[in-house]
Protein backbone atom coordinates (compact mmCIF):
# COMPACT_ATOMS: atom_id res chain seq x y z
CA UNK A 1 0.00 0.00 0.00
CA UNK A 2 1.45 3.18 -0.99
CA UNK A 3 0.17 6.20 1.24
CA UNK A 4 0.45 9.68 0.53
CA UNK A 5 0.23 12.48 4.14
CA UNK A 6 -0.92 15.84 3.40
CA UNK A 7 0.48 18.19 5.68
CA UNK A 8 3.84 19.86 7.76
CA UNK A 9 3.37 19.46 11.65
CA UNK A 10 5.02 16.92 14.06
CA UNK A 11 1.31 15.53 13.48
CA UNK A 12 2.36 14.40 9.89
CA UNK A 13 5.75 13.26 11.03
CA UNK A 14 4.31 10.96 13.58
CA UNK A 15 1.48 9.48 11.24
CA UNK A 16 4.46 8.87 8.77
CA UNK A 17 6.42 6.78 11.73
CA UNK A 18 3.42 4.77 12.62
CA UNK A 19 2.47 4.23 9.29
CA UNK A 20 5.91 3.13 8.30
CA UNK A 21 5.96 -0.05 10.86
CA UNK A 22 3.22 -1.51 9.42
CA UNK A 23 3.96 -4.10 7.05
CA UNK A 24 1.44 -3.32 4.29
CA UNK A 25 2.81 -0.42 3.60
CA UNK A 26 5.51 0.02 1.33
CA UNK A 27 5.53 3.26 -0.15
CA UNK A 28 5.16 6.73 1.89
CA UNK A 29 4.79 10.35 0.46
CA UNK A 30 4.18 13.57 2.06
CA UNK A 31 3.26 16.90 1.20
CA UNK A 32 4.79 19.43 1.53
CA UNK A 33 6.27 17.63 5.00
CA UNK A 34 9.44 19.02 6.28
CA UNK A 35 13.00 18.49 7.07
CA UNK A 36 12.22 15.61 9.49
CA UNK A 37 9.59 14.26 7.30
CA UNK A 38 11.52 14.03 4.32
CA UNK A 39 14.09 11.59 5.63
CA UNK A 40 11.33 9.04 5.76
CA UNK A 41 8.90 9.97 2.78
CA UNK A 42 9.11 11.39 -0.78
CA UNK A 43 8.45 15.13 -0.51
CA UNK A 44 6.28 16.87 -2.54
CA UNK A 45 5.42 20.82 -3.19
CA UNK A 46 2.12 21.21 -3.57
CA UNK A 47 -0.97 23.63 -2.42
CA UNK A 48 -2.66 21.00 0.31
CA UNK A 49 -5.69 23.77 0.13
CA UNK A 50 -6.29 22.78 -3.73
CA UNK A 51 -8.45 19.61 -4.17
CA UNK A 52 -7.29 19.24 -7.89
CA UNK A 53 -3.63 19.71 -6.75
CA UNK A 54 -3.67 16.74 -4.04
CA UNK A 55 -5.90 14.94 -6.29
CA UNK A 56 -3.23 15.10 -9.31
CA UNK A 57 -0.59 14.52 -6.86
CA UNK A 58 -2.30 11.15 -5.81
CA UNK A 59 -2.39 9.96 -9.31
CA UNK A 60 0.80 10.75 -10.21
CA UNK A 61 2.14 8.75 -7.16
CA UNK A 62 -0.63 5.62 -7.57
CA UNK A 63 -1.77 6.80 -3.62
CA UNK A 64 -3.76 3.61 -2.17
CA UNK A 65 -4.36 6.12 0.16
CA UNK A 66 -4.41 9.80 1.49
CA UNK A 67 -4.60 10.81 4.66
CA UNK A 68 -5.35 14.50 5.13
CA UNK A 69 -3.82 15.84 8.83
CA UNK A 70 -4.48 19.29 9.37
CA UNK A 71 -8.02 20.45 9.40
CA UNK A 72 -8.15 23.30 6.64
CA UNK A 73 -7.91 21.09 3.52
CA UNK A 74 -10.81 19.37 4.94
CA UNK A 75 -12.75 22.29 5.88
CA UNK A 76 -12.09 23.58 2.27
CA UNK A 77 -13.38 19.65 0.96
CA UNK A 78 -10.03 18.35 -0.34
CA UNK A 79 -11.17 15.03 0.72
CA UNK A 80 -14.15 15.50 -1.34
CA UNK A 81 -11.87 15.73 -4.58
CA UNK A 82 -9.78 12.91 -3.90
CA UNK A 83 -13.28 10.51 -3.32
CA UNK A 84 -14.21 11.21 -6.54
CA UNK A 85 -11.21 10.65 -8.65
CA UNK A 86 -11.92 7.16 -6.54
CA UNK A 87 -8.53 7.36 -4.47
CA UNK A 88 -9.38 5.91 -0.60
CA UNK A 89 -9.27 8.75 1.77
CA UNK A 90 -9.11 8.98 5.34
CA UNK A 91 -10.80 12.52 6.51
CA UNK A 92 -14.25 13.70 6.48
CA UNK A 93 -15.98 15.78 3.51
CA UNK A 94 -16.28 19.00 3.52
CA UNK A 95 -20.03 19.02 4.76
CA UNK A 96 -18.78 16.57 7.76
CA UNK A 97 -15.89 18.92 8.52
CA UNK A 98 -18.18 21.94 9.81
CA UNK A 99 -18.03 19.57 12.90
CA UNK A 100 -14.59 21.71 13.48
CA UNK A 101 -15.26 24.40 11.05
CA UNK A 102 -18.16 25.97 12.42
CA UNK A 103 -18.56 26.01 16.37
CA UNK A 104 -22.31 26.76 16.15
CA UNK A 105 -23.04 23.85 13.63
CA UNK A 106 -21.02 21.58 16.29
CA UNK A 107 -22.97 23.02 18.96
CA UNK A 108 -26.23 22.32 17.14
CA UNK A 109 -25.59 18.95 16.32
CA UNK A 110 -25.19 18.06 19.96
CA UNK A 111 -28.29 19.46 20.97
CA UNK A 112 -29.77 17.26 18.60
CA UNK A 113 -27.79 14.44 19.79
CA UNK A 114 -28.35 15.19 23.22
CA UNK A 115 -25.10 15.36 24.24
CA UNK A 116 -24.28 17.26 27.18
CA UNK A 117 -21.42 20.69 26.65
CA UNK A 118 -21.83 24.31 27.79
CA UNK A 119 -24.65 26.72 27.40
CA UNK A 120 -23.12 28.90 24.73
CA UNK A 121 -24.56 31.96 22.43
CA UNK A 122 -23.38 32.88 19.10
CA UNK A 123 -22.40 36.71 18.85
CA UNK A 124 -22.21 38.72 15.34
CA UNK A 125 -22.91 42.10 16.05
CA UNK A 126 -20.75 44.37 17.91
CA UNK A 127 -24.14 46.10 19.71
CA UNK A 128 -25.09 42.58 21.41
CA UNK A 129 -21.69 41.91 22.80
CA UNK A 130 -22.00 43.64 26.23
CA UNK A 131 -26.12 42.03 26.97
CA UNK A 132 -24.74 38.65 25.29
CA UNK A 133 -21.09 38.87 28.06
CA UNK A 134 -23.69 40.06 31.40
CA UNK A 135 -25.19 36.70 30.72
CA UNK A 136 -21.97 34.45 30.58
CA UNK A 137 -18.57 34.65 33.36
CA UNK A 138 -18.43 36.16 36.40
CA UNK A 139 -19.41 37.38 38.87
CA UNK A 140 -22.06 35.38 41.06
CA UNK A 141 -21.89 32.81 37.96
CA UNK A 142 -19.24 30.92 35.80
CA UNK A 143 -15.52 30.82 37.15
CA UNK A 144 -14.54 32.72 33.69
CA UNK A 145 -15.85 33.97 30.39
CA UNK A 146 -14.88 31.49 27.52
CA UNK A 147 -14.82 33.32 24.01
CA UNK A 148 -13.90 31.06 21.18
CA UNK A 149 -13.55 32.19 17.72
CA UNK A 150 -17.06 30.67 15.36
CA UNK A 151 -14.63 29.32 12.91
CA UNK A 152 -10.87 27.69 12.37
CA UNK A 153 -8.50 29.69 14.62
CA UNK A 154 -5.45 26.72 14.52
CA UNK A 155 -5.74 26.46 18.63
CA UNK A 156 -5.82 30.15 19.22
CA UNK A 157 -8.92 31.70 18.85
CA UNK A 158 -9.98 30.89 22.54
CA UNK A 159 -9.78 33.18 25.44
CA UNK A 160 -10.65 31.85 29.10
CA UNK A 161 -10.49 34.68 31.89
CA UNK A 162 -11.97 36.40 34.72
CA UNK A 163 -11.39 40.01 33.47
CA UNK A 164 -14.10 41.09 31.60
CA UNK A 165 -12.04 43.50 29.88
CA UNK A 166 -9.66 40.99 28.34
CA UNK A 167 -12.86 38.79 27.48
CA UNK A 168 -14.67 41.71 25.87
CA UNK A 169 -11.38 42.80 24.55
CA UNK A 170 -10.71 39.50 22.12
CA UNK A 171 -14.48 38.39 21.65
CA UNK A 172 -14.35 42.50 19.69
CA UNK A 173 -11.50 42.05 18.07
CA UNK A 174 -13.06 38.74 16.59
CA UNK A 175 -15.91 40.88 15.45
CA UNK A 176 -14.09 43.31 14.06
CA UNK A 177 -12.38 40.94 11.71
CA UNK A 178 -15.92 39.47 10.83
CA UNK A 179 -15.78 37.00 12.64
CA UNK A 180 -18.92 35.87 14.94
CA UNK A 181 -18.29 34.71 18.33
CA UNK A 182 -19.07 31.87 20.56
CA UNK A 183 -19.47 32.47 24.48
CA UNK A 184 -19.87 29.61 26.25
CA UNK A 185 -20.35 28.72 30.46
CA UNK A 186 -17.24 27.34 31.84
CA UNK A 187 -16.76 24.13 31.89
CA UNK A 188 -15.03 22.70 35.33
CA UNK A 189 -12.44 19.71 35.59
CA UNK A 190 -9.65 18.12 34.08
CA UNK A 191 -9.61 18.27 29.91
CA UNK A 192 -9.35 14.68 28.23
CA UNK A 193 -8.62 14.41 23.98
CA UNK A 194 -10.56 11.45 22.82
CA UNK A 195 -9.79 10.52 19.05
CA UNK A 196 -11.92 7.86 17.25
CA UNK A 197 -11.72 6.38 14.04
CA UNK A 198 -15.29 6.64 12.42
CA UNK A 199 -16.53 5.25 9.74
CA UNK A 200 -20.54 6.63 9.53
CA UNK A 201 -21.80 4.84 12.84
CA UNK A 202 -18.94 2.94 13.87
CA UNK A 203 -16.91 3.97 16.21
CA UNK A 204 -12.90 2.74 17.37
CA UNK A 205 -11.92 4.71 20.05
CA UNK A 206 -8.15 5.37 20.51
CA UNK A 207 -6.36 5.70 23.90
CA UNK A 208 -7.75 9.24 25.78
CA UNK A 209 -4.86 11.46 26.20
CA UNK A 210 -4.53 15.22 27.68
CA UNK A 211 -2.79 18.04 25.89
CA UNK A 212 -1.29 21.20 27.87
CA UNK A 213 -2.59 24.53 26.15
CA UNK A 214 -1.33 27.37 27.69
CA UNK A 215 2.27 28.48 26.78
CA UNK A 216 3.90 28.20 30.27
CA UNK A 217 3.60 26.22 33.35
CA UNK A 218 0.82 25.66 35.58
CA UNK A 219 -1.19 26.60 32.91
CA UNK A 220 0.19 30.58 32.50
CA UNK A 221 0.12 32.71 29.82
CA UNK A 222 -2.08 32.16 26.14
CA UNK A 223 -3.28 29.71 24.08
CA UNK A 224 -1.27 28.12 21.72
CA UNK A 225 -1.93 25.33 19.71
CA UNK A 226 -0.31 22.50 22.17
CA UNK A 227 2.53 22.94 24.33
CA UNK A 228 2.75 18.88 25.30
CA UNK A 229 0.64 16.28 25.73
CA UNK A 230 0.51 12.21 27.72
CA UNK A 231 -1.54 9.43 26.96
CA UNK A 232 -2.71 6.84 28.70
CA UNK A 233 -4.02 8.69 31.81
CA UNK A 234 -3.69 6.97 34.77
CA UNK A 235 -6.32 9.06 36.81
CA UNK A 236 -9.46 8.27 33.76
CA UNK A 237 -10.91 5.14 34.55
CA UNK A 238 -11.73 2.44 31.71
CA UNK A 239 -15.93 3.12 32.42
CA UNK A 240 -15.51 6.80 32.04
CA UNK A 241 -13.95 6.57 28.19
CA UNK A 242 -16.79 3.96 27.61
CA UNK A 243 -19.00 6.33 28.96
CA UNK A 244 -17.27 8.81 26.35
CA UNK A 245 -18.06 6.80 23.69
CA UNK A 246 -21.48 5.61 23.91
CA UNK A 247 -22.93 8.71 25.61
CA UNK A 248 -20.70 11.92 23.26
CA UNK A 249 -19.20 9.90 20.00
CA UNK A 250 -21.74 7.31 18.59
CA UNK A 251 -24.71 9.99 19.59
CA UNK A 252 -22.66 12.42 17.74
CA UNK A 253 -22.06 10.01 14.52
CA UNK A 254 -24.90 9.06 14.32
CA UNK A 255 -26.82 12.61 14.20
CA UNK A 256 -24.12 13.06 11.27
CA UNK A 257 -25.52 10.34 9.67
CA UNK A 258 -29.26 11.35 10.40
CA UNK A 259 -28.38 15.07 8.63
CA UNK A 260 -26.61 13.43 5.46
CA UNK A 261 -23.06 14.50 6.43
CA UNK A 262 -22.12 10.81 7.12
CA UNK A 263 -18.47 11.43 8.63
CA UNK A 264 -15.47 9.23 7.66
CA UNK A 265 -12.04 9.85 9.38
CA UNK A 266 -10.60 10.82 12.51
CA UNK A 267 -13.52 12.51 15.19
CA UNK A 268 -11.79 13.94 18.02
CA UNK A 269 -13.60 14.91 21.23
CA UNK A 270 -12.26 17.01 23.16
CA UNK A 271 -14.02 16.68 27.27
CA UNK A 272 -13.87 18.38 30.69
CA UNK A 273 -14.46 15.80 33.15
CA UNK A 274 -16.90 17.97 35.59
CA UNK A 275 -18.12 17.10 38.49
CA UNK A 276 -21.35 15.95 36.56
CA UNK A 277 -19.70 13.95 34.24
CA UNK A 278 -18.04 14.21 30.47
CA UNK A 279 -18.74 17.65 29.10
CA UNK A 280 -17.78 18.56 25.63
CA UNK A 281 -15.82 21.37 25.16
CA UNK A 282 -15.01 21.15 21.26
CA UNK A 283 -15.02 18.87 18.55
CA UNK A 284 -11.94 18.50 15.82
CA UNK A 285 -12.16 16.36 12.57
CA UNK A 286 -8.61 15.41 12.50
CA UNK A 287 -5.86 13.98 15.01
CA UNK A 288 -5.02 16.78 17.39
CA UNK A 289 -1.14 17.76 17.68
CA UNK A 290 0.39 17.33 20.07
CA UNK A 291 -2.07 14.27 21.31
CA UNK A 292 -1.28 12.51 18.41
CA UNK A 293 2.50 12.22 18.70
CA UNK A 294 1.53 10.53 22.40
CA UNK A 295 -0.97 8.44 21.36
CA UNK A 296 0.56 6.81 17.88
CA UNK A 297 3.95 5.92 19.94
CA UNK A 298 1.23 3.16 21.81
CA UNK A 299 -0.34 1.89 19.18
CA UNK A 300 0.77 -1.20 17.67
CA UNK A 301 -2.06 -2.48 15.75
CA UNK A 302 -0.84 -1.59 11.71
CA UNK A 303 -1.89 1.76 11.33
CA UNK A 304 -2.43 2.14 7.52
CA UNK A 305 -3.95 -0.78 7.48
CA UNK A 306 -6.61 0.35 10.46
CA UNK A 307 -6.75 4.33 8.39
CA UNK A 308 -7.60 2.36 4.89
CA UNK A 309 -10.63 0.40 6.74
CA UNK A 310 -11.59 3.57 8.04
CA UNK A 311 -11.21 4.81 4.45
CA UNK A 312 -13.44 2.37 2.47
CA UNK A 313 -16.08 1.78 4.73
CA UNK A 314 -14.79 -1.48 6.32
CA UNK A 315 -14.21 -0.28 10.06
CA UNK A 316 -16.74 -2.66 11.47
CA UNK A 317 -14.50 -5.41 10.13
CA UNK A 318 -11.43 -4.54 12.41
CA UNK A 319 -10.15 -5.85 15.02
CA UNK A 320 -9.67 -4.63 18.75
CA UNK A 321 -6.55 -1.97 19.00
CA UNK A 322 -3.89 -3.15 20.46
CA UNK A 323 -1.12 -1.16 22.62
CA UNK A 324 1.78 -1.11 24.12
CA UNK A 325 2.19 -1.41 27.69
CA UNK A 326 3.22 1.94 29.49
CA UNK A 327 3.07 5.63 28.56
CA UNK A 328 4.13 8.12 26.47
CA UNK A 329 4.93 11.93 26.89
CA UNK A 330 5.32 14.59 24.04
CA UNK A 331 6.97 18.11 25.05
CA UNK A 332 6.81 20.69 22.31
CA UNK A 333 9.85 22.82 21.52
CA UNK A 334 9.03 26.23 20.38
CA UNK A 335 10.34 29.60 18.79
CA UNK A 336 11.27 32.34 20.91
CA UNK A 337 8.14 34.75 21.12
CA UNK A 338 5.71 31.86 20.29
CA UNK A 339 2.78 32.05 20.52
CA UNK A 340 3.10 35.36 19.26
CA UNK A 341 5.18 36.11 16.07
CA UNK A 342 8.31 33.52 16.05
CA UNK A 343 12.01 34.28 15.35
CA UNK A 344 12.71 31.81 12.71
CA UNK A 345 15.92 31.30 10.65
CA UNK A 346 17.85 29.41 13.76
CA UNK A 347 19.96 26.21 13.50
CA UNK A 348 19.24 23.73 15.21
CA UNK A 349 21.12 21.13 16.69
CA UNK A 350 20.49 17.61 17.82
CA UNK A 351 16.98 17.82 16.15
CA UNK A 352 17.86 14.51 14.18
CA UNK A 353 17.86 12.28 17.58
CA UNK A 354 15.33 9.10 17.51
CA UNK A 355 11.58 10.52 19.80
CA UNK A 356 12.31 13.68 17.92
CA UNK A 357 9.29 14.86 15.16
CA UNK A 358 9.58 17.96 12.88
CA UNK A 359 7.25 21.01 12.40
CA UNK A 360 8.52 24.01 11.91
CA UNK A 361 11.73 23.29 10.00
CA UNK A 362 13.27 23.16 6.85
CA UNK A 363 17.09 22.37 5.84
CA UNK A 364 19.78 25.03 4.22
CA UNK A 365 21.68 24.52 1.10
CA UNK A 366 24.34 23.32 3.35
CA UNK A 367 22.27 20.83 4.95
CA UNK A 368 21.60 22.45 8.10
CA UNK A 369 18.20 21.92 9.87
CA UNK A 370 16.68 25.47 10.59
CA UNK A 371 13.39 26.83 12.47
CA UNK A 372 10.82 27.97 10.17
CA UNK A 373 7.48 28.29 12.55
CA UNK A 374 6.53 28.38 16.07
CA UNK A 375 6.16 25.07 17.23
CA UNK A 376 9.36 24.17 16.20
CA UNK A 377 9.98 20.03 17.42
CA UNK A 378 8.22 18.12 19.27
CA UNK A 379 9.60 15.07 21.52
CA UNK A 380 8.30 12.00 22.79
CA UNK A 381 9.62 9.72 26.22
CA UNK A 382 7.99 6.85 26.61
CA UNK A 383 8.87 4.94 29.95
CA UNK A 384 6.92 1.52 31.88
CA UNK A 385 5.19 4.87 33.30
CA UNK A 386 4.54 8.50 33.33
CA UNK A 387 7.50 8.96 35.25
CA UNK A 388 9.92 7.18 33.46
CA UNK A 389 8.27 8.46 30.18
CA UNK A 390 8.73 12.25 31.65
CA UNK A 391 12.03 11.52 32.02
CA UNK A 392 12.97 10.42 29.19
CA UNK A 393 11.25 13.16 27.09
CA UNK A 394 12.82 16.24 29.00
CA UNK A 395 16.56 13.82 28.89
CA UNK A 396 15.86 13.99 24.91
CA UNK A 397 14.32 17.97 24.93
CA UNK A 398 17.73 19.15 27.09
CA UNK A 399 19.79 17.90 24.36
CA UNK A 400 18.49 19.91 21.36
CA UNK A 401 19.72 23.15 20.68
CA UNK A 402 18.15 26.09 19.42
CA UNK A 403 18.82 30.44 19.99
CA UNK A 404 15.65 31.73 22.49
CA UNK A 405 13.52 28.61 22.11
CA UNK A 406 11.47 27.42 24.87
CA UNK A 407 9.01 24.86 26.20
CA UNK A 408 7.11 23.94 29.42
CA UNK A 409 8.45 21.79 32.03
CA UNK A 410 5.40 20.70 33.90
CA UNK A 411 4.29 18.39 30.98
CA UNK A 412 2.01 15.45 32.88
CA UNK A 413 3.59 16.09 36.50
CA UNK A 414 -0.20 16.71 37.90
CA UNK A 415 -0.54 12.73 36.78
CA UNK A 416 2.64 11.24 37.21
CA UNK A 417 2.39 12.54 40.74
CA UNK A 418 -0.99 11.52 41.76
CA UNK A 419 -2.72 14.79 41.99
CA UNK A 420 -5.04 14.22 39.02
CA UNK A 421 -8.42 12.36 40.05
CA UNK A 422 -11.41 11.83 38.42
Amino acid sequence: MRVLVIGSGAREHALLQALRRDPEVDGLAIAPGNAGTATIADQYDVDITSGDAVTRLAQRINADLVVIGPEVPLVLGVADAVRAAGIACFGPTRAAARIEGSKSFAKDVMTAAGVRTARSEVVDNPARLDAALDRFGPPGGDAAWVVKDDGLAAGKGVVVTADRAAARAHAASLLDAGHPVLLESFLDGPEVSLFCVVDGETVVPLLPAQDFKRVGDNDTGPNTGGMGAYAPLPWLSEDVVTEIVDDVVKPVAAEMVARGSSFSGLLYAGLAITSSGPAVVEFNCRFGDPETQSVLALLQTPLGQLLYAAAIGDLADELPLQWREGAAVTVVLAAENYPGRPRVGDAITGSEADGVLHAGTGRRDDGAVVSTGGRVLSVVGTGADLCAARAAAYRLIESIRLPGSHFRSDIALAAAEGRLTR
